[in-house]
């Protein structure tokens, strides 16, 4: 028994990616399913309906494929229109976006469908190829530095010539993390100084590994400031006005700043004030990359370059890793297939969702007309017997 799995063309302006590559949809066609491509999804992509077809996909319109489908792969959460497309009981796999997001849980939850958030994904070992987080973070860094680049009207590595020296640019990248670690690559590459800071104590080898200088307050909180799952975690309004006043130093002194502070589910932490920016020097350039969730620096907005009165650009795109989508999609079809695959049972092809396995009780949003998750509405998880471990590793990143 077969699936027959739709592709969507994304809806939401701005949203360039697919949610397939034609690499990914020729092994969903060997495996025996059926697959159906939105005409036009992956234009945007550098993806033309043919490259699709020739990989075995059939094109069809929204409204044709949407309704037969068992299975709808996106990149973003479906919309209220969307949904009413969808048969009852199949199953939409994206980046959902769960957090506030409260009557769009409960609409996929009424319309049957099992939804599952592929930004769930936990950070361990078996997940790793699942992890869209890191793929796009990965790309969205170094997106940020070719943006900053852009805007930066002088020239990134230092160069010695007959007429004179051309200095270095100055870059500080605000957050070690995925993001943040290959802009920190990435400026190292165009040939800028780079300085790098983090709340993480495991970044500060990290960052120096990749040729940057790391800056920080390293107190006994900087040294516990860490979360299981590997993430940043909030720190303390003492040790932020240390770190403010350390970083304010600093920023004066750069030519370019990139923000990747995100904590998951909440607002984005202000790393950079009105007051900070008022140091540095004209023609300076801040991307923030954190500006879809409120921003780390201060009057950034969203899909907007505001220029300060002393001439320094705070870009703020929202959905960086949609500036190179051609490259985004394609990892992002690679995380959704091998999630997918875990899905299906391997013998019959037939749908095969095991509740009990933590990848789907990570991800699974909406089941069965019901909500399921226990951050989003669903019941609380039932205690673990006593001597039950946690299965899998923590992946790097």
């Amino acid at each position: 028994m077969s699936l027959t799995i739709f592709i969507a063309k994304e809806s939401q302006g701005g949203e360039p990616r697919v949610a397939a590559s034609p690499d990914t949809v020729k092994r969903l066609v060997k495996a025996g399913h059926a697959v159906t491509v939105e005409k036009g999804a992956g234009v945007a992509s550098r993806i033309p309906d043919t490259e699709f077809e020739a990989a075995g996909a059939t094109m069809v319109t929204a409204a044709a494929g949407a309704g037969k489908a068992d299975m709808v792969l996106k990149v973003r959460r479906p919309t209220s229109a969307e949904l009413k497309k969808y048969k009852s009981g199949a199953v939409v796999i994206a980046v959902m976006d769960p957090y506030d997001a409260d009557k769009a849980i409960a609409e996929m939850a009424k319309a049957g469908l099992s939804a599952f958030a592929m930004e769930l994904m936990p950070r361990i070992t078996r997940a790793q190829s699942m992890d869209v987080l890191s793929s796009q973070a990965n790309l969205a860094g170094y997106q940020a530095v070719i943006e900053a680049a852009h805007a930066y009207d002088r020239a990134m590595p230092m160069m010695m010539t007959a007429a004179g020296t051309v200095p270095a640019a100055r870059v500080f990248v605000m957050g070690a993390g995925v993001a943040g670690l290959q802009a920190i690559a990435t400026a190292r590459r165009l040939g800028a100084a780079v300085t790098a800071t983090d709340v993480r104590p495991a970044a500060k080898e990290q960052v120096a590994s990749l040729g940057a200088k790391f800056v920080a307050v390293e107190d006994e909180e900087f040294k516990a400031a860490e979360t299981a799952g590997g993430y940043a975690k909030e720190m303390s309004r003492e040790y932020q006005a240390k770190q403010a006043e350390l970083v304010a130093e600093h920023i004066a002194k750069q030519d370019i700043v990139i923000t990747t502070a995100l904590i998951p589910g909440r607002p984005a932490p202000r790393l950079v004030s009105k007051a900070m920016l008022d140091t540095m020097k004209p023609g300076s350039v801040l991307v923030d990359l954190a500006v879809e969730r409120g921003g780390n620096v201060e009057g950034a907005k969203a899909d907007q370059t505001v220029t300060t009165k002393n001439d320094v650009k705070v870009i703020g795109i929202a959905n960086m890793p949609g500036q190179v989508a051609a490259s985004a999609s394609l990892l992002y079809a690679k995380n959704v297939l091998a999630f997918l695959e875990t899905l299906v049972d391997k013998e019959t092809g037939a749908l095969a969702i095991d509740r009990e396995d933590e990848l789907v009780a990570a991800t699974l949003l909406t089941h069965g007309g019901e909500r399921v998750h226990p951050r989003f509405g669903g019941p609380a998880p039932e205690p673990k017997p006593e001597g039950d471990t946690e299965k899998g590793d923590k992946a790097d990143g």
